[in-house]
């Protein structure tokens, strides 16, 4: 497959310099359902305008739907996914199930391309993705070389890959940070960035969740070798000279003449201390790390986005077009012309009349036949039938080939509609259930009290197989899978637990796979009634909802069995890159530390199989408001930090609804996100 230059378009400008700098497709939002909302993005108007400026240029509109979705907004999806349908997109970038299932039902035709949200990054879990109707698959910017080429030896769907931009320190769809902070979710297209404030390590660098950008420009054929067919430049913040720069520099690499003066270009435009590739080449550490300097902020002289401003400031005329005009006394002026295999024929308002003076003649009529300027045609070749002592107004001639060009790129960008189907979107009953059960999870086996009761009882995979089947347990699947997956297969396998809880597309697909029932995670992230039922069609029996709904979302949601975290330390953040080995190493950390932020409060870290989590400074706790929680089938208290005792505590107030001690926050329950 040709290699394809995927750009981004915040606005109509950012748009037009991608595509006249030779982006092969572009990617945009469009309404209220996408991850960068902040953008300019497209409106009902502009998106046709869009889309067929970029089909006359033979570029690809990828429109992002990639956002978690409530049951409170499915109907304005529904009409805006037929929208963007009609408006002749080639593909919709998805991260939320229901949103996927929707869009079968709606334009089973178009293009569907998981998104990185999806946090979907080994063999199998891709696999899952395919199974769902996804054509594509952004891949995660965690992944080594050696993963990426795993995946694509195996992988039954495109494969598309972030070359260029910012990296978050979270893995994608798996960050609640903005959210629990804010109520501005990254999972629901208004993400604060507050990663890139202090929180600082013992001996780090000060702002140990704020990452250098990614570049791998340089390894894009290498890339396209391992078998990456689309190569992502992320931005669509970003301003159209930042666009033109890094699609001109993914040009130049693909056609070997990508050079360090171009890279230099690109760091002066826009960099966090410049760049990095160590998670492709599976360097991790301290030098990924970066923050925007004074520097990085003052370096993009006006010379240099000027230079960068030429490169889309006119249209390029790339389509030769042949032109026959006709002009008899008596008959009315006609103009045919043929480009890019169309052709069309236009003719005049008026008849032609004899010249009284100078009659017309073929060096006029090439002359103005010429005027292509501020098309994407050009006049290749000209003929004439010009009868004697004709007489047609030069400005009749230039209405002709305005008319004729304008047929012609309407003709080019003519995409056969979508057919569309209507879709009702319904609700499957709810269970009912006289007594929530209580669910428990532990980070660590010496957490369990003695005297423990619980319904269903999750543990560390690694535990000991005397002690799962003494409390008949089931394992948590670990987040983080990437680069460790087939030993992660191996010990599930091998576990005698029956159930596992799953977190990601790749963890459910593992579970599946070694034969265990699946009870979906918070983290699998749904969020409406319609994910729940996709869920529930890729084996999932119960499920955990998103950490992000208030308890009236809970209760519109219906389905399989769910439940939801009533207690815990919320996980902020899931990172390969550990921010605590800035200052220490493990040995002296014991894979338990935190990070301070500004204002001095502490927000412990916890790694688990080469991955890190960032939890809330303070636990959630809705143990006295259980009543305010209407809808489920199970209460799941979660234990990370908590000793024994304190379990025991926590444990007594679940049972007689108490109200908390110390500190603590309602979550996400009551205020929700944005």
């Amino acid at each position: 497959m040709k290699p394809e230059i995927l750009a981004p378009a915040g606005n109509m400008q950012s748009l037009v310099a991608a595509v006249r700098c030779g982006a092969d497709a572009v990617y945009f939002g469009a309404g209220n359902f996408n991850a960068r909302r902040n953008a300019s993005n497209f409106g009902s108007d502009e998106l046709k305008k869009a889309i067929d400026y970029c089909h006359l240029h033979s570029v690809k509109c990828h429109v992002t739907l990639n956002t978690l979705i409530s049951d409170g907004e499915m109907p304005e999806l529904a009409d805006t996914i037929k929208h963007i349908c009609e408006a002749g997109a080639d593909a919709l970038i998805i991260q939320d199930l229901g949103v996927a299932k929707l869009v079968r039902e709606i334009c089973p035709d178009i293009a569907m391309h998981a998104s990185t949200q999806l946090s979907t990054g080994t063999p199998e879990g891709i696999k899952l993705l395919s199974e769902l109707g996804f054509t594509r698959a952004v891949l995660p910017r965690e992944l080594s070389k050696t993963e990426i080429e795993k995946i694509a030896a195996v992988s039954p769907v495109e494969l598309e890959a972030f070359v260029h931009g910012a990296l978050c320190m979270c893995v994608s769809g798996q960050c609640l940070l903005s959210a629990m902070l804010g109520s501005r979710s990254g999972n629901r297209r208004l993400c604060a960035q507050p990663c890139r404030l202090p929180f600082a390590a013992k001996g780090g660098t000060g702002t140990d969740l704020s990452l250098k950008d990614l570049s791998l420009i340089e390894r894009i054929n290498e890339l396209n070798d391992i078998g990456v067919c689309s190569f992502k430049i992320e931005g669509r913040m970003k301003r159209p000279e930042y666009v033109a720069a890094a699609v001109t520099a993914c040009r130049k690499a693909l056609d070997g003449c990508y050079g360090e003066s171009d890279k230099n270009e690109l760091r002066a435009l826009f960099s966090r201390s410049g760049f990095t590739d160590g998670y492709y080449e599976a360097k991790l550490g301290r030098e990924m790390f970066g923050k925007r300097e004074k520097d990085d902020v003052t370096s993009a002289t006006g010379e240099l986005l000027k230079k960068y401003e030429k490169l889309y400031e006119k249209e390029n005329a790339v389509y030769p077009a042949e032109f026959f005009f006709s002009a008899h006394i008596g008959e009315k002026p006609t103009l045919s012309a043929k480009a890019r295999g169309k052709s069309v024929f236009v003719e005049g308002g008026n008849v032609c009349e004899q010249a009284l003076s100078r009659p017309l003649d073929t060096e006029s009529v090439n002359a103005q036949l010429s005027k292509c300027g501020g098309t994407v045609f050009f006049a290749d070749s000209i003929e004439c039938d010009i009868g004697e002592n004709v007489s047609v107004p030069l400005s009749a001639i230039n209405a002709l080939r305005r008319e004729a060009l304008t047929k012609l790129a309407d003709d080019i960008t003519y995409r056969k509609p979508y057919k569309l189907n209507e879709y009702r979107i319904t609700k499957s009953k709810a269970e009912s259930t006289d007594r929530r059960k209580l669910y428990i999870q532990f980070s660590s086996v010496d957490q369990i009290p003695e005297e423990i009761e619980c319904d269903r009882m999750f543990l560390p995979l690694d535990t000991d197989a005397d002690i799962i089947n003494k409390y008949s347990a089931g394992v948590t699947v670990p987040r983080g899978l990437f680069g460790n997956y087939d030993i992660i297969a191996e010990k599930l396998k091998s576990s005698p637990a029956a159930f596992a809880l799953c977190n990601t597309p790749d963890a459910l697909a593992l579970a599946r796979n070694a034969g265990k029932q699946v009870i979906g995670g918070p983290f699998m992230n749904i969020f409406n009634s319609v994910a729940l039922g996709e869920a529930e069609r890729l084996g999932v029996s119960e499920q955990v909802l998103s950490y992000e709904l208030t308890t009236k979302q809970i209760a519109d949601i219906s389905g399989i069995k769910t439940g939801c975290v009533v207690y815990g330390r919320t996980p902020l953040m899931l990172t390969r890159n550990c921010p605590v080995r800035n200052g220490v190493d493990c040995k002296e950390c014991k894979r338990q530390s935190c990070l301070t932020d500004r204002k001095g409060i502490y927000f412990p870290v916890r790694c688990e199989n080469g991955f890190s989590q960032l939890y809330n400074s303070v636990p959630t706790y809705m143990l006295d408001r259980l009543s305010e929680i209407r809808g489920t089938s199970f209460d799941m208290l979660v234990f990370t930090t908590e000793t024994k005792e304190e379990v025991r505590g926590i444990l007594n107030a679940y049972r007689l609804h108490s109200a908390p001690k110390g500190e603590y926050t309602r979550g996400l329950f009551t205020r929700g996100v944005e």
